[in-house]
This record gives C-alpha cells, sequence and structure tokens, in this order.
C-alpha cells in the first residue's frame, strides 16, 4: 500500500510525502501506521479522526485533516491523504 500525504496552504502544496507499507496488516493498521509514520516525518501531531473524515476516506480513499482536527498551530490549511495503490 502506497499513500500519499500533502500540506496544502491555498492553491498550492508545499510539501508531500509518499509512505509504503508492505507489511501483511489490515488496511486499517496499514493506514493508521502510514499516518503516524508521516505525521513523525514531517513534525505533526497525530490528527483527530473525526467522523465527517472517516466517512470521506471510506468512500473516496482520500481524506483532508483541517486545522480544526489537529491540536496545535498549522503553517498549512489542510493535511491531505491519498490512497495511490492498494495491495
Amino acid at each position: 500500500m502506497r499513500i500519499w500525504f500533502k500540506e496544502i496552504k491555498g492553491t498550492h502544496m508545499i510539501r508531500d510525502l509518499v509512505i509504503e507499507d508492505d507489511s501483511k496488516g489490515t488496511r486499517t493498521h496499514k493506514v493508521t501506521h502510514a499516518l503516524d509514520e508521516a505525521c513523525y516525518e514531517l513534525g505533526l501531531a497525530r490528527p483527530i479522526w473525526l467522523d465527517a473524515a472517516v466517512k470521506e476516506f471510506k468512500r473516496h480513499a482520500k481524506v483532508r485533516f483541517s486545522k480544526d482536527a489537529f491540536v496545535e498551530e498549522l503553517a498549512f490549511d489542510y493535511l491531505e491523504m491519498q490512497v495511490i495503490e492498494e495491495d
């Protein structure tokens, strides 16, 4: 599984990162692990999965974590997470 993380400010991508997970874990485990790893690499606290975010991710394999999902101040408008390759 490959997941693409993008920090977006306005209409511009500030930074991006692709996390790969070839483990035998479940899809949920892989997504959770990738989010943890991306937040560590990008120096962010882990965002909160609000109900709307869970529904969006299940429907489109893509989610945007707005500033409301983070505890600290951000230098960007939202963090986008998108599955780009499934196992």
